[in-house]
């Protein structure tokens, strides 16, 4: 009993210490806290880090730098500090919003019920067709499944749901407990795959193997297993896929518009609005199209090892970037007829932007914006979508961004730039209130950091309801962002008056826009 007393002494003591050292919090130069374990989140210009000088190791790299301040390497695709409260989310759930848009799959949990209800609809995907994606199924694993295994439950489950929605392929997904008690997902899949006669894929998605850059990895090689079963296939000329696009609020029937007036077909989307079949016959495009490269880059060179595929990384986000990607898939192909059809798209789509694009610069013009989203290839159309209307990215920053992306975010923000990596929801909030923030762009999980701090918020990701991709994307940015910031509800909130904001500006803009368009509601067939 005495031992007991004092090992829970000393446990407590030891536990004590540990909280005391997470909650420490370090101002910098900027006046920002800083998380024990992340210093040098915010950067200081330390005399400890010069060339040819051995300081620090833990300063040696940031996991945020200030361009024009600080030149060191920032600190990026590593594990999350423990108890810092990260935006991001775990291995699990990067592997469920990759593949989850493929429509007419069954998409089945092999875990506990929460795992399920936190995923559910995460991605917003629309199909065009079928949408069974839409539904979350999950094993529901309990105490005794831990103790005894639950590989019979989870081969019945796939059996029933196979039987009752017949599906073209599922999907079985790994969480952490199953990565912990040992379930076979591979043998079981096999068995049922064999069953029905349908391509049953396991994910190894364990959510403690790492972070969500591990979450696409796994999902990029479920998909691979997918692609090719269809070896008959002949290669399709002048074909492309789509690689990391998940037509939210219908996008990808933006681009793949584009692309029929160009004369190019696309044989996949992976994974937006996305069929079992049609990833299956991946393999026979020309080129692989990336998107999003965080997720799907390692799918691509997979495909090009294998298949002899090659791939270029695009980005339909901003007129400058979405011209850009165009341009590129038309050269690949090196054909004069397809050339001169992106020259004349782009020509067009331009055309009919640009002078309504010049309202929102007149009206936007000095405001600051700040940007923290999942992908970096996103951050970096951003900062150029934002100067396209006249606004600076004072903080720019995403979740999984690897250095090559760090050091091509260097290169386009301006100078003073805050350039941060794996943020949590404090320094977020502090860094939008010290540089007197306008707008907030970033996802579900960054919104109620915005709000309450009584700033305007524009979502970029899995919720949007307009598209933001394209020409006609980027009218619908510059529209929302101007209504975000120009909203009456600022009126009302005490940030705008404590920090002496110009209200007048909104109530004069809402006047403008009301005389010179109306309700300029943009919409699209």
């Amino acid at each position: 009993m005495t031992t007991h007393k004092i090992e829970t002494k000393t446990y407590r003591v030891r536990r004590n210490r540990e909280e005391e050292e997470m909650a420490r919090v370090e101002p910098n130069h900027m006046g920002i806290d800083i998380i024990s374990g992340r210093e040098g989140h915010i950067c200081r210009k330390a005399d400890d880090v010069k060339p040819g000088i051995t300081g620090n190791p833990q300063r040696a790299k940031r996991a945020a730098i200030t361009r024009g301040i600080d030149d060191a390497s920032i600190s990026c695709d590593t594990d999350s500090v423990a108890g810092a409260v990260s935006q991001r989310a775990c291995v699990f759930c990067g592997a469920r919003v990759v593949i989850n848009p493929i429509a007419d799959a069954l998409h089945l949990i092999h875990g506990p019920i929460g795992c399920s209800a936190y995923t559910w609809d995460i991605r917003g995907s629309l199909s065009s067709g079928t949408e069974l994606h839409r539904l979350s199924f999950s094993t529901d694993l309990r105490e005794r499944d831990v103790i005894f295994g639950g590989e019979q439950k989870l081969e019945a489950a796939l059996l029933e749901l196979i039987a009752r929605h017949e599906p073209q392929g599922a999907f079985v997904y790994s969480t952490c407990i199953v990565g912990i008690i040992g379930d076979d997902l591979k043998a079981v899949c096999a068995r049922v795959a064999e069953a029905t006669g349908i391509p049953v894929i396991p994910v190894q998605s364990e959510g403690f193997r790492g972070n969500k850059n591990a979450g696409y990895k796994a999902a990029c090689e479920a998909l691979f297993k997918l692609i090719g079963r269809d070896r008959e296939g002949e290669p399709v000329p002048l074909s492309i896929n789509i690689l990391g696009d998940f037509n939210l609020a219908g996008e990808i029937w933006i681009i793949r518009d584009y692309l029929r007036r160009m004369g190019i077909g696309v044989v996949a989307n992976i994974s937006g609005d996305s069929r079992v079949a049609d990833v299956a016959r991946a393999h026979t495009a020309s080129l692989n199209v990336v998107q999003c490269s965080g997720s799907m880059t390692h799918l691509a060179k997979m495909m090009q090892a294998e298949y002899g595929i090659p791939f270029i990384r695009v980005s339909w986000l901003g007129t400058e970037d979405m011209s850009r990607s165009l341009i590129q898939i038309a050269s690949f192909f090196e054909n004069p007829s397809i050339k001169a059809r992106t020259e004349e798209l782009i020509g067009e789509e331009l055309a009919a932007v640009e002078p309504k694009l010049e309202f929102y610069r007149r009206r936007l013009a000095g405001k600051k914006a700040a940007v923290y989203v999942g992908g970096a290839f996103k951050a970096i159309s951003l900062i150029k979508s934002f100067r396209a209307i006249g606004m600076t990215v004072a903080v720019v920053g995403s979740q999984t961004g690897k250095q090559h992306d760090y050091e091509e975010i260097r290169r386009e923000a301006d100078p003073g730039t805050v350039i941060i990596d794996d943020a949590n929801p404090l320094e977020l909030a502090q860094l939008i209130d010290t540089l007197e923030i306008d707008i907030f762009v970033g996802g579900v999980k960054e919104r109620p950091v915005a709000y309450k701090l009584g700033v305007a918020f524009c979502d970029h990701n899995h919720e949007r309801k307009k598209p933001l991709e394209g020409f006609t994307g980027m009218l619908n940015f510059a529209q929302e962002v101007h209504s975000s910031i120009a909203s009456p509800v600022w009126l009302w909130i005490p940030r705008g008056e404590a920090a002496g904001r110009d209200t007048a500006w909104s109530k004069a803009a809402r006047e403008e826009a009301a005389r010179e368009e109306g309700t300029r509601e943009v919409r699209h067939g």
